[in-house]
């Protein structure tokens, strides 16, 4: 492959293609985002993380990636010459082109104007009327720039201190009033913050791609032009946009709730069981599958007999020796057997990623029906073995034209595809929030202990006391040079400070969010403090 690359493009040793697969390695900027992120052990996932892996591996080279706190550092480190490309979700923003280009997009958004459910929804930039932020050096923030050409009242801040899913997760709590969004970054927050709601959407789509640097050279660039091109014809794309995205795009703001009240309510009885018997597959996925089913009521029953907290039927809880279907703890070993059962019996010509799908297809209407819709699929022309594929023809098999082709006939397949959809939603909302409560138990530890540290937060003097004391005693900045040195920077100062950015016409800076009576609300610190900024651990680089 890469004697390939060599003769496609100018075999010069300055060529920057060239220069990557000499270091064998392809250097990424990127930022957190829905895109890309990582799990709890610190593993990179993600729509991005794979097809920028998939790309260093067509090139026969590691892959190296840098996190970084800001868009602005990511430029940074491609301008200096420390990152070949950056990534994670960075939308085509024209005032970057003259000293970065682009290369081919590959995911079309929309910007929405984001606000929180309850308050007045803004229709247009002139409904506005409160604090309106996004991440500094975005798109986002090039968009507000050319509305406010129109709308010359538009008044907005530029934040370098939160990522775009803290800004939403503020809109949420009702710390700002609004941001701006791409389509895809709400759809997908909605599952856990479910307060998230789009107020207007911006008239044209916006193209994701991937920066580099603007250099003579474009053998980079050729590169990634070619690799595109290779990804369309094998369906890579597809694939990962089935994956990660498919199933969000609709939103039920009560089903999101109600899921979310008994996770808080209800999770916590079951939850040791699931952790238990989820040998072959997440917990959290096998929650999800218990919560569809029966919404964790262990005496849920059907009118077709199924019954307990995975909805078992009586030939299956024997087949799985489960002696009484209403016992939770019988009723979850069984229901995790049954389907690590299903999952072996698969052909092995399935990937792993796809392999649940089936299984749960198989779980949902029989193993039988799950075959026929893989025969059908093959028949159309169609990869059996692709979840992709598969799944689209699950609702055909309520039409007689099609199952009396098949050997076990007729079958809700429409109900077996919104069954797997809304499972992949629930898992992907349990996470979400779970990941989010633990960053918020984290937060308030770190609050608790610099409130025990630092007990100067609230001030000494009465509220009418004006002496240059008592102001110096709420500054952010002189307590923390008060703080004991076991305790860093980052672990108290309210991160909170929003850059100025206004209209040409009118200039006037947005108050930052302060503590009442000197004393930071509990809501405040959880989202202005971040354990994982401190001083030393500015950027986290991952290499794979």
């Amino acid at each position: 492959m890469i004697i390939g690359l060599n003769l496609r493009w100018p075999n010069t040793q300055d060529n920057q293609l060239n220069q990557i697969i000499s270091r064998g390695e392809l250097r990424v900027s990127a930022i957190s985002s829905p895109l890309i992120y990582q799990d709890d052990e610190a593993n990179l996932h993600g729509f991005d993380y794979e097809l920028v892996q998939s790309f260093a591996d067509y090139l026969g080279v590691k892959l190296n990636i840098t996190l970084r706190p800001t868009v602005e550092l990511i430029f940074d480190d491609i301008e200096n010459g420390n990152a070949d490309i950056g990534v994670a979700g960075l939308l085509y923003n024209k005032d970057r082109l003259k000293k970065m280009k682009t290369g081919p997009s590959y995911l079309n958004v929309t910007q929405q104007l984001v606000y929180r459910k309850g308050s007045t929804r803004p229709k247009s930039f002139e409904d506005i009327n409160g604090k309106l932020v996004v991440m500094a050096g975005s798109a986002h923030a090039s968009t507000l720039k050319m509305a406010a050409e129109k709308h010359p009242e538009l008044v907005w801040e530029e934040t370098t201190e939160y990522t775009t899913s803290q800004l939403l997760e503020m809109v949420a709590e009702g710390l700002i009033d609004y941001t701006l969004e791409d389509s895809i970054s709400v759809a997908l927050q909605q599952r856990i913050h479910p307060e998230i709601a789009v107020g207007f959407d911006l008239v044209d789509d916006h193209a994701i791609t991937w920066y580099m640097k603007r250099l003579n050279d474009d053998s980079l660039n050729a590169a990634l032009l070619d690799f595109f091109n290779a990804s369309n014809e094998s369906d890579l794309l597809a694939r990962l946009d089935e994956k990660y995205f498919s199933h969000v795009g609709s939103f039920d703001y009560f089903d999101t709730i109600s899921f979310i009240n008994a996770i808080n309510k209800k999770l916590p009885t079951y939850q040791p069981l699931f952790e238990k018997y989820a040998t072959a597959l997440d917990w959290k996925l096998l929650a999800a599958i218990a919560w569809q089913e029966s919404h964790w009521d262990p005496l849920a029953t059907s009118p077709t007999g199924v019954r307990g907290l995975m909805m078992l039927t009586k030939p299956t809880a024997e087949t799985m020796g489960v002696a009484d279907r209403l016992d939770p703890e019988e009723s979850i070993k069984g229901g995790a057997a049954y389907l690590e059962y299903l999952m072996q019996r698969l052909p092995v010509s399935i990937a792993d990623d796809d392999r649940i799908w089936f299984a749960l297809a198989a779980y949902n209407m029989g193993y039988g029906h799950m075959q026929d819709v893989r025969k059908l699929t093959e028949l159309q022309g169609g990869d059996p073995d692709r979840w992709l594929d598969v799944k689209s023809r699950l609702p055909l098999l309520t039409q007689k034209k099609y199952y009396s082709q098949l050997n076990y006939g007729y079958a809700r397949g429409h109900e077996a595809y919104r069954y797997v959809e809304n499972i992949r939603r629930y898992h992907q909302s349990l996470v979400g929030y779970l990941q989010n409560q633990d960053k918020k138990q984290r937060a308030l530890a770190i609050a608790e202990k610099s409130l025990i540290l630092f007990p100067p937060l609230v001030s000494p003097h009465s509220p009418n006391d004006k002496t240059e004391s008592t102001e110096t005693s709420r500054d952010p900045e002189t307590i923390v040079d008060n703080v004991p040195p076991s305790t860093t920077q980052s672990d108290v100062k309210e991160k909170v400070s929003l850059k100025q950015k206004q209209s040409p016409h009118n200039a006037y800076k947005l108050p930052a969010i302060s503590p009442a009576n000197g004393q930071p609300s509990l809501g405040q610190y959880l989202l202005s403090i971040n354990p994982e900024k401190s001083e030393q651990d500015k950027e986290d680089t991952v290499t794979n």
